[in-house]
């Protein structure tokens, strides 16, 4: 029998954004018949505390947490009180108000305060600290929670959760049930965070049919981009149209004639080759056929007529005290003789010294030399260690946004770079899309040089392009395979080169700077990477002359998000000790997680209008409860700089003091702290071991099994990727 609960939110003690499962506690309403705290449980959508609620559900005995209601379905109710009233303001449901403002509101207005801010919102500004410009403000952040809650209450209906309702709210306003109604299939393209199994989910109960065209273009969009996101530049149409037929319960023939539709309409292209048809995203196949095309161009235009001479390579290097190895030599001299050149090497192998005589005999000739990498943190590196400022490639390729929203390089074969060379670092990380933009402003006569290691992980994107270069056999190559004397004095660069050879690392010499402790039990080795980065390295790096900043010298690495040592637990076990609650520390809750001044942070997608990329690591610096707004520190070009995150953008950061080995791809770190378990078995494999190794500058520390540590040494697999660049560099 359901029975109605009605009061004011106490607290929200837990909530999963993924599924908007709630845990919160209920002050019962006066004559309800109930004085003490409630406890209910149920889907619900986000909700604040001081907000009025009925319930309606049923009582519950849990073998665990005893007594509590469980929630069939909410109302929620406008308060009545002065106290509920003040409660529901500061919650933070309505930007721009919180507890200080909410109570100046409410001394002013008492219990008209509600009706005030939608009728007459102009009379905000008869409270202290409120002008017309913040009155409009808050007028205008409180429609908008009212039109949130008309617009979920449809959401909800048709099976979308609470947590992604407010994302599409976001996207799409008071649009948001027009748009759904138009095609559901728009929310898998335009809104982020949501995927084409929820779209599909949602266009079902609206009673899209199973084989509409709609479903299967989508369908199909869905299983191409979600190839994209594990490193394809395409797909084997069979498998393709097997996997998508599979995934919507439709016949496969229905599939193939939508593919050819498709390939004939433009979105899609279909490619015959030996082995039966590749089928692309049209973006993709055009970056791959000019990437390959504008190579070639490239490499036909480079040959120089006034090579450099071994004694002037030489002489450039001298003037800045380098001492060049007859390998780096001639790297540095094709360099000039070349259209392309690759150079590829591990760590210690003096990639950065060729760069910086290159720059010497460059300036010697007079040349217009510009340097670039694929992030923000590449970039820093490449202008700390030559002294020549460098720039991300977008901002090399000044990147603006288009009037739709896109993304316009104003560098391109119109407008291109004005450089006698270009000279990309971390070439490994580029993708096959951002090669493509840069290849486009590059134009001869001038060259161009990527510098990388091929043994890394490849790009997050679509694409292995280093590797795929290289294994052309088109491009000339220089491999630089000698490690000199300083660089070989770490064993961080020995056990690196040993471990891309299938050699199990030197471990533990004394005063070295490579070290494993062994523990079998997840539960312990979890203990040791938080007590190693809360105590025992901070105290190690004082004992090596160094002020240690936990938060900027260590970083936990690991090859997972999930389990007891995943990313997901360890940023949290490593928040409690690191930036624990304390006086003075503002917090925010999103959803499941506390964000608190001090706490270190990642971007987790490009943000071009705010200018950070995904990886940038920074720091809260300000928490702003009144306005839900976050301020973060991130390490610029110029100098650290502020970011402001509004209350609605907090989805785009996570904590970072644990993260995987793909972020951690293009930064160095002090210190890395890997946790290697049986656990990630699946994980466990050569190159993310050793990509995760190069990050460290002064120390690497390794948790875990021997047993684990040799499963990944020897595992050598590297997943292939769907790409054709290598063939048609080749040509026909």
């Amino acid at each position: 029998m359901s029975v109605i609960l009605e009061g004011t939110l106490e607290r929200v003690t837990y909530y999963n954004e993924a599924n908007g499962y709630m845990v919160g506690r209920l002050r019962p309403a006066p004559g309800g018949g109930r004085a003490a705290l409630v406890t209910f449980v149920g889907h619900l959508p986000p909700l604040k505390p001081g907000e009025s609620l009925r319930l309606e559900g049923q009582w519950v005995d849990h073998p665990e947490y005893g007594r509590q209601f469980k929630v069939s379905s909410h109302q929620v109710l406008v308060p009545h009180t002065l106290d509920g009233i003040e409660k529901y303001l500061a919650s933070g449901l309505v930007r721009g108000v919180g507890p200080a403002t909410a109570r100046r509101l409410v001394k002013r207005f008492g219990k008209d305060t509600l009706r005030v801010l939608e009728e007459e919102p102009h009379r905000l500004t008869e409270v202290d600290g409120i002008g017309p410009h913040r009155a409009r403000a808050i007028a205008e952040a409180f429609a908008r929670q009212k039109d949130v809650k008309d617009v979920m209450l449809f959401l909800q209906s048709v099976g979308i959760s609470p947590s992604l309702a407010v994302r599409i709210h976001r996207h799409y306003g008071k649009d948001a049930v027009a748009a759904l109604r138009e095609n559901p299939y728009r929310l898998a393209d335009e809104v982020f965070g949501i995927g084409f199994r929820t779209a599909d989910r949602v266009a079902l109960q609206m009673g899209v049919p199973a084989t509409s065209p709609n479903r299967l273009r989508a369908g199909l969009r869905y299983a191409l981009r979600e190839m994209a996101q594990d490193g394809h530049v395409f797909a084997p149409r069979e498998r393709l149209e097997r996997a998508v037929a599979e995934t919507l319960d439709v016949d496969p023939d229905l599939v193939a004639a939508e593919t050819d539709r498709l390939a004939e309409e433009g979105p899609l292209r279909v490619e015959r080759f030996e082995e039966g048809e590749a089928v692309y995203l049209a973006p993709l196949h055009r970056a791959e056929c000019s990437v390959a095309t504008r190579l070639r161009d490239l490499l036909d235009a480079g040959r120089e007529e006034n090579p450099p001479s071994p004694e002037e390579v030489y002489a450039a290097a001298a003037e800045a005290g380098i001492k060049l190895s007859p390998e780096q030599r001639d790297a540095v001299s094709e360099a000039l003789c070349q259209g392309v050149l690759i150079i590829t090497g591990g760590p210690g192998t003096g990639k950065t010294t060729i760069i910086n005589s290159l720059l010497r005999l460059c300036r010697a000739r007079g040349l217009e030399v510009i340097l670039t990498a694929p992030t923000g943190r590449a970039a820093r590196r490449m202008t700390e260690a030559t002294g020549h400022e460098a720039r991300t490639i977008h901002r090399t390729l000044e990147v603006s946004f288009s009037p739709t929203g896109g993304l316009e390089f104003q560098r391109n074969e119109d407008n291109p770079l004005e450089a006698d060379l270009v000279v990309v670092d971390e070439a490994s990380m580029v993708d096959l899309v951002l090669m493509h933009h840069l290849l486009r402003a590059v134009q001869p006569p001038t060259r161009l040089v990527l510098v990388g290691d091929v043994d890394q992980l490849p790009a997050v994107g679509p694409g292995a392009v280093l590797r795929d270069l290289i294994g052309s056999g088109v491009l000339p190559v220089v491999r630089l395979t000698r490690i000199f004397r300083q660089a070989g004095e770490s064993l961080i660069v020995l056990n690196a080169h040993r471990i891309n050879r299938g050699e199990m690392p030197v471990l533990n010499e004394k005063d070295r700077d490579f070290f494993f402790i062994e523990e079998a039990d997840p539960a312990r080795i979890l203990e040791t990477v938080v007590s190693l980065c809360s105590r025992r390295l901070p105290q190690r790096l004082v004992e090596m002359g160094m002020s240690p900043d936990p938060l900027a010298d260590i970083q936990v690495i690991t090859p997972m998000r999930r389990t007891l040592i995943g990313v997901d637990n360890l940023n949290l076990e490593l928040q409690k000790v690191l930036n624990p609650p304390g006086w003075g520390k503002a917090e925010i809750s999103v959803g499941g997680r506390t964000l608190r001044t001090g706490d270190k942070v990642m971007q987790i997608r490009n943000n071009y209008t705010k200018e950070v990329s995904n990886g940038d690591i920074g720091i809260i610096r300000a928490v702003d409860r009144e306005t839900g707004q976050v301020a973060v520190v991130f390490p610029g070009e110029l100098g650290p700089r502020d970011v402001i995150y509004e209350g609605e953008e907090l989805d785009e950061l996570v904590l970072s003091y644990a993260t995987t080995v793909h972020k951690s791809q293009g930064s160095e770190y002090p210190v890395v702290v890997m946790p290697v378990s049986t656990q990630h078995y699946v994980m466990l494999q050569r190159h993310l071991l050793y990509t995760a190794v190069t990050r460290a500058k002064k120390l690497v520390v390794l948790v875990g099994t021997k047993k684990a540590l040799a499963i990944a040494v020897r595992n050598n697999r590297v997943e292939a990727r769907f790409s054709r660049l290598a063939e048609r560099l080749r040509g026909p």
